[in-house]
């Protein structure tokens, strides 16, 4: 007699199919990482994120002492909605701000560009066998670990009206007054200050540049434009543009230095964050909360800018100059100056 058998899964054939490896240990990787940014995250969300919205909803709100309807004094928080940023742009307030966002847009432009120029030559100075390198190094860095508040007072000394400015040049300026002199000191006082940071940036980017791709270049006949042009400016962008994006920022928020140097409510030299510690002053601070919203919009979209139109990977970019450098520099010799 024949009995039907009923073939049974295995218990391997059961079991769903496992996980590459691979795929797993990406993905442990990624849980870590996350782990692992969770601090740096959560405290940038309270030193950040909170005084930024805390700002947005200060700068809807106006404080102060008011009327109603009645004739019956109000007084605490008054929800004004748009109104202190349409004061800003065409209100009352609106010269003030154009005045502001000018000169701020006007030394960041400025000081930042001369800058630039000032600090990649100082880190090729810098970056020479020269005999006493240490002691030029650490002379072109002095300015930059001076305080900015202690700066300003040097310069002002220097710019007074019988200071050393006035017996360099022969002639009376008063710099310290409300003018384009003052504009003209504020740019001396920075430029003197802080192209050594960007300088000593440069100078690491230098200094990670193999001296094997010079060698090949000079044995090939390559003058030293060419070589600045083809292999240093190309290596050292990537430090050189993080440089320029942290002085810009900088630079944007400018305050200490104009305030000690000039002095507050100087039109020729009033930036954004001046005319925001006025008002906070002033107890508006809805308007300053305004003020101060607009600045750090101005700021994000120009950091933005710079990130994306000038590249945002830099290391990855420092990594793929180098390889193709490395590559051309035994062509340099039939590209000349």
């Amino acid at each position: 007699m024949a009995t039907a058998t009923t073939d049974k899964p295995s218990a391997d054939a059961v079991k769903p199919p496992r996980r590459p490896r691979k795929a797993r240990d990406v993905q442990g990787s990624r849980r870590l990482s996350a782990l692992l940014l969770s601090p740096t995250i959560m405290v940038l969300t309270l030193v950040v994120g909170y005084p930024v919205i805390a700002a947005f909803r200060e700068s809807l709100y106006q404080r102060g002492q008011s009327l109603d309807a009645a004739g019956f004094v109000v007084e605490g928080e008054k929800f004004v909605g748009l109104d202190n940023y349409t004061a800003i742009f065409s209100g009352a307030n609106a010269d003030t701000f154009w005045n502001a966002f000018y000169n701020t847009t006007f030394f960041t432009v400025v000081t930042v560009s001369l800058e630039t120029v000032i600090g990649v030559a100082m880190a090729l100075i810098m970056h020479q066998a020269i005999r006493g390198r240490a002691f030029v190094r650490a002379s072109i860095l002095v300015p930059w670990a001076i305080p900015t508040a202690v700066s300003g007072l040097l310069w002002r000394w220097i710019f007074q009206a019988d200071g050393v400015a006035n017996a360099m040049i022969g002639r009376q300026i008063l710099w310290t007054t409300d003018g384009f002199q003052a504009k003209l000191a504020i740019i001396i006082a920075e430029t003197w200050k802080t192209a050594p940071f960007i300088g000593l940036l440069v100078l690491a980017g230098l200094q990670m540049i193999p001296r094997e791709v010079y060698e090949a270049a000079k044995v090939d006949g390559a003058s030293a434009f060419a070589q600045f042009r083809r292999i240093t400016l190309p290596l050292v962008k990537p430090a050189l543009l993080v440089a320029v994006l942290f002085r810009m920022l900088d630079v944007l928020r400018m305050f200490d230095l104009p305030f000690v140097l000039i002095g507050p409510n100087k039109e020729s030299v009033e930036t954004l964050t001046m005319i925001a510690w006025e008002e906070a002053g002033n107890l508006r601070y809805g308007p300053a909360a305004a003020y101060a919203t607009v600045l750090f919009i101005y700021i994000a979209v120009l950091a933005y800018l710079f990130v994306k139109l000038l590249g945002a990977d830099v290391i990855g970019e420092a990594r793929q100059q180098r390889k193709a450098t490395s590559a051309k520099g035994k062509k340099l010799g039939k590209v000349s100056a």
